[in-house]
């Protein structure tokens, strides 16, 4: 029994954090302070620095000896490294998914749509796991669970991609209406029209955040 009590406390742990990470609220250029953050999460620096450690294995944490735990930055390459990833695997696993979808699971992604539409413009506040989970709603009936595993990952590294390719005026509402689209044809079963709208939806994010993180590095 307790080690299950210290493994969902483990896993709530790497929660809390990643979920800190993504929406921004610690410091890139500076080490992780830990001893302040396991006493405002109200446990030990050892549970932390194990949520820390698989954190590094999401790549979203990096290590350096004597120095702690650093948020990554963002990175042209990874950028580029991701959204390659997401392109060869996702497309094809909406499109399986659409047709393998039940009702239940059609009604859990117009939910999450609908809540992703109601917190866009809100300083990105949200934005990012409601996109995340919009698309693995798309995903995940495809019931292909490694290809749904890396791409639960994938997701996870694209988020603060994600709030920095929706910070230009009106691309927010570009993106919703690209997600109204892909949803109209994943709920008719059109696994082409999925596929298509997919893969462009993915190569526009891409291509914006090319000039995004390019004129960063200026």
């Amino acid at each position: 029994m307790s080690t299950i009590v210290i493994r969902n406390l483990s896993d709530q742990l790497v929660d809390l954090v990643r979920d800190r990470i993504l929406a921004g609220e610690v410091p890139v250029d500076q080490a992780i302070r830990q001893d302040a953050l396991a006493s405002e999460l109200g446990v030990s620096k050892i549970p932390l620095r194990e949520a820390l450690t698989r954190l590094e294995q999401e790549g979203l944490v990096r290590s350096q000896a004597n120095r702690g735990f650093f948020v990554r930055p963002l990175g042209a390459d990874e950028a580029e490294e991701v959204y390659a990833l997401r392109l060869k695997l996702e497309p094809e696993a909406a499109a399986l998914a659409s047709v393998r979808a039940t009702e239940q699971e059609q009604s859990l992604a117009i939910s999450t749509l609908e809540a992703l539409d109601s917190v866009t413009g809100h300083d990105g506040a949200g934005v990012g796991a409601f996109n995340r989970a919009f698309h693995l709603a798309l995903i995940r009936p495809a019931g292909q669970s490694i290809t749904t595993q890396l791409l639960e990952r994938l997701h996870v590294l694209s988020d603060r991609y994600v709030r920095k390719h929706l910070e230009p005026l009106g691309r927010d509402e570009r993106a919703n209406e690209e997600h109204a689209e892909l949803l109209r044809h994943w709920l008719a079963r059109d696994k082409k029209a999925v596929a298509k709208s997919m893969q462009a939806h993915i190569k526009k994010t891409i291509t914006d955040l090319r000039r995004q993180l390019a004129s960063n590095a200026d």
